[in-house]
């Protein structure tokens, strides 16, 4: 069994502000306002984030937008092949999600496989007119074709090092960090 050691910390509480504020003002930009758009976080530091980056946005542009979370457990291409039991938590999108512009949000792009299932997820409840992808750090490594809109962090890693993100409503305090693993 290997044992994962601190690497390096890549963002700190600051640097993840920074980031989320980057987030945020991009979207704007690029959407030309706020018109028209919800953002729904992905269990679990993506609806965090989610959240952050809407409190930023009313801040920029004056208009609360809404928030909601999706868990995508049934619908990943591992479920029901880990030897656990997977948790399930709740999906909660209070709105429609039909004919607005959905920016979902997650804490890491990493093989593209997790924003498939969001995607997939996201489908079964409603017809969006568009969908963006807003993640706080992308590590690269793609096995599906999938980019984010929206990048707080571009941070190279190797296949043998993992990348968490604390954050202060999870974890008690906001910090991105690199892990290494330890050899077996």
């Amino acid at each position: 069994m290997s044992e994962r050691r601190e690497k390096a910390q890549v963002l700190d509480e600051s640097g993840m502000a920074r980031a989320i504020t980057r987030i945020a003002h991009e979207i704007a930009e690029r959407n030309k306002g706020v018109e028209g758009i919800v953002l729904i976080g992905l269990r679990s530091r993506g609806v965090e984030l989610a959240q952050r980056v809407a409190a930023r946005l009313e801040q920029i542009e004056g208009v609360k937008i809404p928030v909601g979370a999706l868990d995508i457990t049934l619908y990943r291409d591992d479920f029901g092949k880990a030897a656990t039991q997977p948790v399930l938590r709740r999906t909660e999108i209070p709105f429609s999600i039909d004919n607005k512009k959905v920016v979902l949000v997650d804490d890491v792009l990493f093989t593209g496989r997790t924003t498939r299932a969001a995607l997939d997820g996201l489908m079964d409840l409603g017809r969006p007119r568009l969908v963006q992808l807003a993640v706080l750090v992308d590590r690269g490594h793609r096995e599906l074709p999938i980019r984010a809109d929206y990048v707080g962090k571009n941070l190279p890693t190797s296949t043998q090092e993992a990348v968490q993100v604390f954050m202060r409503e999870e974890d008690g305090v906001d910090r991105v960090v690199i892990y290494e693993s330890a050899a077996p």
